[in-house]
């Protein structure tokens, strides 16, 4: 059976980078402890999950057929349908997001924006405490849904057999007609993939690992527990020092 290009590349470049840049920045977070100097590519991954959620906001305006968010299938009704399909077979092919995809990839980049906003207040120190709680049950919030997307497709494969789990690997469905195609869109892909590294790289050369800050865009941030003390205690350490000049001079 012959298969149809329906995802061009620079949607599966900005897949494969979202869920191993929250994966990277989820693990870290549970399996670092807070007060490490390695707890700061927690935040490092989480700005360059925003970055490549920015990319494909981007993407999904100006993008191929099945990569706009016009494309998503947001009916309630055309959910129930496709749940139904599942669950008891048959029910109707689509070409690009289905129903239960279209929700599931619309409420994580939703998250994901809350998750680097509430990282971000908190790394500039301006966030009431009650937002790194926020953040948190966001963040676990969004593995459930993205373990309920996986068991979705995997039941979806087992159900239909037309193997849609490694689509957005090869970016080919089978069953889906010709008019569905789509291009590969390799040098955006390429653009996108770049404008990631360079990113990635820029965060990582602006990071201070001696105080545990960033300076962002002319804004500070604080990527970890220690860094905030430590800048704390030379502030304080020159301030003494400011003190003592004064004292000396009054002599």
């Amino acid at each position: 059976m012959s298969t149809v290009r329906v995802y061009d590349l620079p949607t599966r470049v900005f897949h494969w980078s979202f869920a191993g840049l929250f994966a990277a920045a989820y693990a870290i977070a549970n399996l670092v402890d807070d007060e490490s100097a390695r707890f700061a590519w927690h935040m490092l991954a989480g700005l360059l999950l925003g970055l490549a959620v920015l990319l494909r906001l981007a993407w999904g305006v100006v993008g191929t057929r099945h990569a706009r968010w016009s494309d998503l299938s947001l009916d309630p009704r055309q959910l129930a349908a496709y749940l139904k399909g599942v669950v008891a077979g048959g029910g109707r092919r689509w070409a690009g997001h289905n129903p239960a995809s279209s929700w599931a990839a619309l409420v994580m980049v939703a998250m994901a924006l809350g998750m680097v906003a509430s990282g971000l207040a908190m790394a500039t120190g301006i966030a009431p405490e009650w937002v790194e709680e926020v953040h948190e049950v966001v963040a676990n919030t969004f593995l459930v849904v993205a373990l309920l997307h996986i068991a979705g497709l995997v039941l979806h494969a087992l159900r239909h057999c037309d193997a849609l789990p490694a689509s957005m690997l090869t970016g080919r469905k089978f069953g889906v007609s010709t008019e569905a195609a789509v291009p590969a869109r390799g040098l955006v892909a390429l653009l996108m993939l770049g404008l990631l590294v360079a990113g990635g790289a820029t965060l990582v050369r602006a990071y201070d690992p001696a105080t545990q800050a960033l300076d962002l865009f002319g804004t500070r941030l604080v990527l970890g527990e220690d860094g905030g003390e430590a800048h704390g205690v030379h502030a304080e350490g020159e301030a003494h020092d400011d003190d003592g000049d004064e004292g000396h001079d009054d002599e």
